[in-house]
């Protein structure tokens, strides 16, 4: 798998002001906008790269989760049914 490099011209969708939709709202398990501290140990060139693209890396690495724990909501309800 290639090295992917990050542009710093390039605005990242996570970077946009987040916008909410009915959809992302209706979810009454998320607790919105509660944030806990945590301590993870995380591949130094990963968090390089997350950094590299300025302030918001935290925010950047908790989107990027959280997207991947979506898709992977929605694929597991699908095979329960």
């Amino acid at each position: 798998m290639g090295r992917i490099a990050m542009n710093k011209e390039y605005v990242p969708e996570w970077d946009q002001p987040a916008t909410r939709t009915e959809e992302s709202t209706v979810n009454k398990n998320a607790v919105s906008g509660v944030k806990q501290i945590v301590t993870i140990r995380l591949d130094v060139d990963m968090l390089e790269w997350f950094k590299s693209a300025g302030p918001g890396y935290q925010t950047r690495i908790n989107q990027v989760l959280r997207e991947y724990m979506e898709a992977n909501r929605v694929r597991a309800q699908g095979e329960q049914h």
